[in-house]
């Protein structure tokens, strides 16, 4: 069984930077991709961003681009989202997934969940 736990939430004004991360634990995990997803109050969730879990590739939802970075670190089993330039309407509670899919932005392309963290930003 895979677990994934976020951290890494929190408040910030417009124009800052925050960091979430997300450490999976589980007996053998080597998922083909990991994701970053968000949900608005009222919103559907949306995709983040994607990094595939061997090579590294990473893909962006077009409301992120430029301004969110996402990483991994293999030996920790962690992978990161980097959050710049952020802006009110980036506030949401962020997930993040691991998967064995290839429509990355999809949420059926993943098979575990985080409880998520809150990211609050301030206008």
């Amino acid at each position: 069984q895979v677990q994934l736990v976020e951290s890494g939430g929190g408040l910030v004004q417009a124009g800052g930077s925050l960091r979430l991360s997300c450490a999976a634990s589980g007996r053998t995990f080597s998922p083909s991709v990991m994701g970053w997803f968000r949900q608005a109050p009222g919103k559907e969730r949306e995709f983040v961003a994607a990094i595939t879990w061997r090579g590294g590739t990473t893909y962006y939802g077009d409301s992120v681009k430029g301004r969110f970075i996402t990483s991994r670190d293999n030996a920790k089993n962690t992978v990161y989202l980097q959050m710049n330039s952020l802006k009110a309407e980036d506030t949401a509670v962020y997930y993040c997934a691991a998967g064995y899919g290839y429509r990355w932005s999809s949420m059926s392309a993943y098979d575990y969940w985080g409880q998520g963290t809150q990211v609050t930003v301030s206008s």
